[in-house]
């Protein structure tokens, strides 16, 4: 199935670009701290969120993050809020398994995953704060799936573009989600101009004034 287009032209961007189209409209989305946690490949999809909470007197049913994925589309990104907790794991192998096999694009985690070597082996991409091998059973269950979710200090709705690389994660607000697009293609086409003038000889400074990196970055 191919991608929607506005997930086609996220794609072809970075998470700075997107950061400073961002910045410029005065919006968030731009996260820290989770990064890919083998050589993954930039990702781009559509958020399905996932909330997790700790354990008490109740006690999941099924396990965990299997009804998100089988309630998400082939494309879409989990993007899981686990509080940032490094000592827990979220994710691990099956579930890749699992979701490499629906065709989702990738998951982000604020949060800590284990099982890295399955998921680098699947070629399935995951972010994440940090690994640990242990598990989530006993420890915390799902909460809420395809809502609202604090993700990394920026919010997240069901839905919001997200794109994932290298350099870290950045969330899109869906209702702006053309306006951000636009704005990221003119910095991203901008600054392969500015590469290539300075593969060409011209000095960084001389490039960067002439060409107004500054000004870039100015909110609109």
């Amino acid at each position: 199935m191919a991608r929607e287009a506005i997930i086609e032209r996220l794609a072809k961007l970075d998470t700075c670009a997107v950061s400073d189209a961002l910045d410029s409209l005065g919006l968030q989305g731009a996260t820290w701290g989770v990064r890919p946690l083998w050589a993954c490949p930039r990702i781009a999809g559509r958020a399905m969120t996932m909330k997790i909470k700790p354990v008490g007197l109740e006690h999941p049913k099924q396990h965990l993050g299997t009804p998100t994925i089988e309630a998400a589309n082939a494309g879409d990104i989990i993007v899981i809020d686990n509080a940032g907790r490094p000592n827990i794991s979220t994710w691990g192998g099956l579930l890749s398994l699992s979701a490499k096999l629906k065709g989702l694009s990738g998951v982000v985690i604020d949060g800590a995953c284990r099982d890295i070597d399955e998921s680098r082996e699947l070629g399935f991409p995951v972010y994440a704060r940090g690994v640990v091998p242990m598990t989530a059973r006993g420890r915390v269950m799902q909460e809420s799936r395809n809502q609202e979710i604090q993700f990394a200090g920026v919010q997240v709705h069901p839905g919001d573009p997200v794109i994932a690389d290298g350099s870290g994660v950045v969330i899109v607000p869906r209702e702006r989600e053309q306006e951000v697009i636009d704005a990221a293609e003119v910095i991203f086409q901008k600054e392969a101009e500015m590469a290539a003038s300075i593969r060409a000889g011209h000095s960084g400074r001389e490039v960067l004034e002439k060409l107004g990196y500054e000004q870039m970055l100015q909110k609109k």
